[in-house]
């Protein structure tokens, strides 16, 4: 029924109109950005970390992503281009001393100031709240505003004194704008990383192909010993008088050195003949060798375990057990 009791209605309860579009409240979407975190939408709380784009976590929901990247989870476009732990940085914050935490109003008979933020820029004493610009610096994860960056102009942090240039600051939760900017930043350090890596790979390939293409080749080593001789040896041969004996043994004993330090077993067959083993002195014991395991010392007689103690030793003999 209705209309009784003579009830007029209005224009807008019988025409529907177009639905107002509604507004985002700007404290709000403030205190979204820079008092929670972007990923789990929980309250920012210390150890507070940012990336490459500017945006705000807390470090434990940037872990369990990475950990477990699988997980259906809210928000994961926001670190999707998040790689491991080395595209975070993990913030050096000021605190703020008018900041009373969670329960100054807990009763809810007091004004809550939704501008209050939790902390400050060290230099000019800015709320982070959102109405001022803040940056970050990369190498030391240090937290100042814009203005005190355009104030105190210097290449030193005015926090733990550290040097920086103008690429290492990040702007902390900027317009789209910046924020794409940030982003092909992001993209061309990335790319030139990917290439200085793929060149030292290519540089260790070379150096290790280099050395297996020498030992497949030793005839050439040997050559460049047995021709190389500098103006040194030169001069010893002019000025030492030749000294009679048998025949090519002072020459054998010059040329066998070179073709000794590359290895080949046709010099050490040469260095057994003409007897230059008395020229280097006493033949080298097995067991004094210190390349050699302690297991391969064990096979010969001249170990430690081969020897046997007096204890261990007979007096006599039997050769039989048979008694003529």
């Amino acid at each position: 029924m209705g209309c009784d009791g003579g009830t007029i209605p209005k224009r807008h309860e019988l025409v529907k109109g177009p639905k107002k579009v509604e507004k985002v409240d700007k404290n709000a979407a403030l205190a979204a950005r820079w008092k929670y975190c972007a990923l789990s939408t929980e309250k920012l709380r210390r150890p507070i970390v940012t990336c490459d784009l500017g945006r705000l976590y807390n470090k434990d929901a940037v872990i369990e992503f990475l950990l477990d990247k699988s997980a259906d989870r809210p928000n994961s476009e926001v670190v999707s281009h998040l790689r491991g732990i080395k595209d975070i940085k993990e913030l050096n914050l000021t605190d703020n001393p008018a900041w009373e935490g969670e329960r100054r109003n807990t009763k809810g008979d007091r004004y809550e100031d939704m501008h209050c933020a939790m902390f400050i820029c060290p230099v000019v004493g800015l709320e982070m709240n959102g109405k001022h610009r803040f940056c970050f610096l990369r190498t030391c994860g240090c937290v100042f505003s814009d203005r005190a960056l355009k104030e105190v102009k210097t290449e030193i942090c005015h926090k733990c004194g550290d040097p920086f240039k103008e690429d290492d600051l990040v702007v902390l939760n900027g317009t789209k704008e910046e924020v794409e900017k940030l982003r092909k930043i992001m993209e061309e350090k990335r790319a030139k990383a990917k290439a200085t890596k793929k060149s030292k790979k290519s540089k260790f390939a070379e150096a290790v192909s280099k050395p297996s293409e020498s030992k497949e080749n030793p005839d050439s080593t040997e050559t460049v010993f047995a021709e190389g001789k500098t103006s040194t040896e030169n001069d010893e041969d002019r000025s030492q008088p030749a000294v009679p004996g048998p025949s090519g043994s002072s020459s054998s004993s010059k040329v066998v050195k070179p073709l000794a330090a590359s290895g080949s077993l046709a010099a050490s067959g040469s260095l057994a003949a003409s007897g230059s083993l008395a020229e280097s002195g006493s033949k080298r014991s097995i067991q004094s060798m210190e390349e050699k395991s302690e297991t391969y010392k064990s096979l010969f007689t001249s170990h430690s375990s081969a020897k046997r103690t007096k204890a261990q030793t007979s007096n006599w003999v039997t050769h039989t057990p048979y008694h003529f």
